[in-house]
């Protein structure tokens, strides 16, 4: 198994993307102390949202699944930029999944281990957290998932 983060997702064929610009009155992330605050990251990429539509409705668990995924990749590059780097993040300490969902929808923890297991598979037990999943009625620009983090940082 690759050694560090960057090794990981390079692994996965990935690499940090540069973070996405703020949408409205806002930043990505703010480090306070030893702490990098993520705002809220939508499933973006290259700017442009990957699907819209509610959980539990138009979209399934696992294409909310893999919109969490590209929410926490997102999220990760915002907290890696605010922290000086992928290797200064210490420890994910907390990850709020909101998904947009169908009034009968419940299974929101199962869309947000899209973020929380990515987020395993590319730090080690460093991204182990605590987490919130939320079902929302609507999000931004109709998005099904948006996902913040709270990091640790050294």
């Amino acid at each position: 198994m690759s050694t560090t983060p960057a090794e990981r997702l390079a692994a996965l064929g990935l690499t940090l993307p540069s973070v996405a610009p703020p949408v409205a009155a806002y930043v990505p992330a703010v480090k306070t102390g030893s702490y990098v605050y993520v705002s809220g990251q939508l499933p973006l990429v290259d700017g442009k949202l990957q699907g819209t539509g509610k959980v539990g409705d138009s979209v399934t668990v696992e294409e909310g699944a893999a919109l969490a995924r590209i929410c926490a990749l997102n999220a990760l590059a915002a907290a890696a930029d605010a922290a000086g780097g992928l290797d200064a993040i210490v420890r994910i300490v907390k990850v709020t999944c909101f998904v947009a969902s169908a009034p009968s929808f419940t299974g929101q923890a199962q869309v947000a281990n899209g973020a929380s297991e990515f987020l395993i598979q590319v730090l080690g037990d460093v991204g182990k957290h605590a987490r919130s999943a939320v079902g929302m009625a609507v999000l931004p620009l109709d998005t099904p998932v948006e996902v913040e983090l709270i990091a640790e940082v050294g």
